[in-house]
């Protein structure tokens, strides 16, 4: 199986500034295979629909349209799922919510079998806020997330956040972050 990594940037910048979370997973993709493919993807800039529960209504989904059948393909087509979440109120950004809130509905999208072919990929977050210990259930919530579609998660790669170019100055973090994804076969 080819490695072929998904970064879902979650920030809402604006376009053209480059917030510390994306830095960090930009400087640890720096440490991948060159064979490894890279899709980066800005959740904001994407026109995914509001979430409508229809579990226990309708019981199923249609097959989505526009950049929901396109976030669906290169969610399906990843290896590997790196979420680039920076922490917002302690938990994470809505469009990562809103992009998971969608895994629900394509888990009942008749003949897409999309739990049972999310199993086994790997499950990555790279966050950033101002306190390791506030990022916690951020963490948590990716986590659980992934053990629930039985994904292999991974270690989670956390920097120090604020205004832009504060992670730089994790000397730690930012050391770390080149050979983040190493652990891949």
């Amino acid at each position: 199986m080819s490695t072929n990594f998904l970064f879902l940037v979650a920030s809402t910048r604006v376009s053209g500034v480059l917030g510390n979370t994306e830095a960090l997973a930009r400087r640890a993709a720096e440490g991948l295979p060159p064979a490894a493919e890279q899709r980066w993807e800005h959740l904001a800039r994407l026109s995914l629909p509001p979430f409508t529960d229809l579990r226990h209504d309708v019981g199923s989904y249609p097959m989505p349209e526009g950049d929901a059948k396109r976030l669906l393909d290169a969610t399906l087509a990843a290896s590997d799922l790196v979420l680039v979440a920076p922490v917002y109120w302690y938990s994470l950004p809505a469009t990562v919510k809103l992009y998971l809130d969608h895994w629900s509905a394509w888990m009942r999208v008749p003949g897409l079998d999309f739990k049972a072919r999310m199993a086994g990929k790997r499950f990555w977050l790279v966050t950033t806020s101002g306190d390791r210990a506030k990022a916690q259930p951020t963490i948590d919530s990716a986590r659980l997330s992934a053990e629930f579609m039985a994904m292999d998660w991974r270690e989670p790669l956390w920097g120090k956040g604020g205004p832009p170019d504060t992670v730089q100055q994790d000397a730690s973090a930012w050391a770390q972050a080149p050979g983040h994804f190493r652990t891949i076969p």
